[in-house]
């Protein structure tokens, strides 16, 4: 089978997909709308780059399926061939298509054209169907981790690195943006870190809210207490993960998050944001716990709760058994082949 397959970016999720692609024994074609971005020193063997619309390249290679997300992006720019499997990144459908009416509007038209949806979760069907789709025309799957790569650790070296040997350590890992709502999860921390001097947090990463999140770093008299590195390489996760005690995640709105996989899967316990598809991970007390959505003060609160917890190791087991149920990416891509199957049938 042909694939031409259609993406914004060559991230990480990219390169899955396509590195699946190819080892199902399909001809992948990888056409990028910011061709720039693509590193074809890092494309598959059996995957090759192509260039022009959508709909040139389709005329040209003659594709049997093509799969594109963004849902209001490149599924809205391949709504006019067939068969389109269009693949939605989450927040795309679950927080774009809700504050933006012309995202709204191409969302509803790529769903229109789409003979099968990808979904990473249970509420992007939802937000499909309440667009008209038929939830029966969606395959979902979450995109997964690698279980062996992330695991259970029995210590870290960052925390000895850090001097945070006895400390009780927070991990945010989410970008800082408006929707993942960093600001919320570093003003629970900045509330607790008088009266807790044990809590430290580690807060990787950037974004658009980079100069205001340092400043109230810079501004609360705790800067020694939060590490700031920066973007960290895909390589460095495994040790932030194994440095923390408590993962965090604010986000308005999400899918299935690949760092609270990761999270789960390397036995943390999670503390994340009241949000449907964080509910499909967490249960209260099982894996972790969940805080009202922009609420710093109930973040504050469980924060404490966890961290007088006497149960974390077997919550972190629950964790871990969690994302081996339901987070395996070698289990996971082979719906990636249902999906094609159901858009050629």
């Amino acid at each position: 089978m042909k694939v031409l397959y259609v993406s914004q970016q060559h991230g990480p999720h990219d390169s899955r997909f396509l590195a699946a692609i190819a080892e199902a024994g399909h001809t992948g074609l990888f056409l990028c709308t910011a061709p720039e971005r693509v590193q074809a020193t890092l494309l598959p063997a059996g995957v090759q780059q192509v260039r022009g619309s959508v709909a040139e390249v389709a005329r040209q290679h003659g594709p049997d399926v093509m799969h594109a997300g963004p849902l209001h992006t490149c599924a809205w720019q391949a709504r006019t061939t067939q068969p389109l499997v269009a693949m939605s990144w989450g927040s795309d459908i679950l927080y774009t298509a809700q504050r933006n009416p012309i995202a709204r509007y191409k969302t509803r038209a790529a769903l229109r054209s789409a003979r099968v949806l990808i979904a990473d979760c249970q509420a992007v069907v939802d937000a499909a169907a309440a667009l008209g789709f038929d939830p029966q025309r969606a395959v979902i799957f979450p995109w997964g981790i690698d279980l062996q790569r992330f695991q259970p650790q029995a210590a870290s070296p960052l925390r000895t690195e850090l001097g945070w040997q006895d400390a009780f350590v927070l991990l945010h890992l989410r970008s800082w943006e408006p929707v993942y709502d960093t600001e919320t999860a570093l003003r629970a921390f900045l509330a607790l870190a008088p009266q807790q001097p044990q809590l430290r947090l580690l807060l990787p990463g950037g974004g658009s809210l980079e100069p205001r999140i340092r400043q109230l770093v810079q501004d609360s008299g705790f800067a020694n207490r939060v590490h700031m590195p920066g973007y960290i390489a895909q390589d460095d996760l495994p040790a932030y993960y194994a440095a923390a005690d408590l993962y965090l995640s604010a986000s308005r709105s999400d899918g299935s998050s690949v760092s609270l996989m990761e999270a789960l899967a390397c036995g943390l316990p999670a503390l994340v944001s009241d949000i449907p598809a964080n509910r499909e991970w967490v249960e209260p007390g099982q894996q972790g716990w969940l805080f009202l959505v922009g609420d710093s003060a109930a973040l504050a609160d469980k924060i404490v709760a966890a961290m007088q917890n006497t149960d974390l190791q077997a919550i972190g087991q629950r964790a871990r058994q969690r994302a081996e149920e339901r987070a395996d990416w070698a289990k996971n891509k082979l719906g990636l082949q249902r999906a094609y199957e159901m858009a050629v049938a």
